[in-house]
């Protein structure tokens, strides 16, 4: 979809099975009140109002499964699947200040962080997420939050028209997901400005610039994970794409506190159910643990 026609897109056309649940879960939230208050640079993505909000807990919980958060709306608290602000934690001192910039966010999700990129101060923030259940969620947050400076695209960045329009570009949990991770890093660097700050987030694994793990079948349960790099191989790969001043900011084990299985999560599998139970540094597959790093990068300009 054309990123200009993203605002009149047919909503109701979408031709997916859960959609018209999950549409009729949006028309049946609230209004937000008056004298609401949104605090969008603290952990959980929060609106309060001096009274609760009939009917919003039942809307919003037909909107499960809710991967990102944490969310606290009106007193409904989200406790979502992975607990993405520590993430955002990891990162934010290390990135460019976002004050009055562009954002694009790859993999976007629900848009927790969009959320966090406003609170940061950033004029508007852009994600990009093909899933239909985030783009629900996406929709019933920002009317809650009433909140106009953020969007989502309802692609992949494939299909999202690459013009060099951002001043951040972020993508997290997505480059192991891509069978040609050098053909994602070049359409990354095709959204940014010159000068424009690249914010990577991935699946790594030790070793040094020529280490690449490519899983047999599965890691961690999931079966379209091609490349495990590790921190060093991908900073080579950024060097080759042309990115400049590569750095690596952080590198952390998940954990099953900032993944875990929660009621907002459903009846679903979580990291927990992953890892091998005798040797819980090792997936049930046999391969090393989730293991993540954050890398900036700047665009030549």
């Amino acid at each position: 979809m054309p990123m200009e026609g993203w605002r009149t897109f047919d909503w109701a056309a979408v031709n997916h099975g859960d959609w018209p649940r999950w549409l009729a879960a949006i028309g049946r939230l609230p209004e937000r009140p008056v004298d609401a208050v949104n605090h969008l640079d603290c952990p959980a993505i929060t609106a309060r109002a001096e009274a609760p909000l009939p009917g919003l807990e039942d809307a919003l919980r037909d909107l499960i499964p809710w991967r990102k958060g944490p969310y606290e709306l009106f007193g409904v608290t989200i406790d979502t699947e992975w607990r993405s602000d520590l993430k955002w934690d990891r990162l934010v001192e290390h990135i460019q200040p976002l004050a009055g910039r562009r954002v694009l966010d790859i993999g976007s999700g629900n848009g927790y962080h969009l959320w966090r990129m406003l609170g940061a101060g950033a004029d508007f923030a852009l994600g990009v997420d093909p899933t239909w259940v985030f783009v629900a969620q996406f929709h019933a947050v920002a009317h809650l939050l009433g909140e106009t400076r953020a969007g989502i695209v309802p692609t992949t960045l494939e299909g999202f028209p690459q013009r060099p329009r951002f001043d951040t570009v972020f993508s997290m949990g997505v480059l192991y997901h891509r069978r040609d991770p050098f053909t994602h890093l070049g359409e990354l660097k095709a959204c940014l400005r010159p000068g424009g700050e690249l914010v990577l987030e991935t699946l790594v694994v030790e070793g040094d610039a020529t280490t690449i793990l490519t899983p047999a079948d599965r890691y961690a349960g999931m079966r379209n994970v091609w490349f495990l790099p590790s921190p060093a191989a991908v900073i080579g790969w950024l060097k080759r794409m042309g990115f400049v001043d590569p750095e690596l900011v952080d590198v952390s084990v998940t954990t099953t506190e900032e993944q875990h299985r929660t009621e907002w999560f459903g009846d679903r599998q979580s990291l927990v159910d992953f890892l091998d139970p005798d040797d819980p540094v090792r997936t049930r597959e046999g391969l090393p643990a989730p293991r993540r790093a954050i890398i900036t990068a700047r665009c030549p300009g």
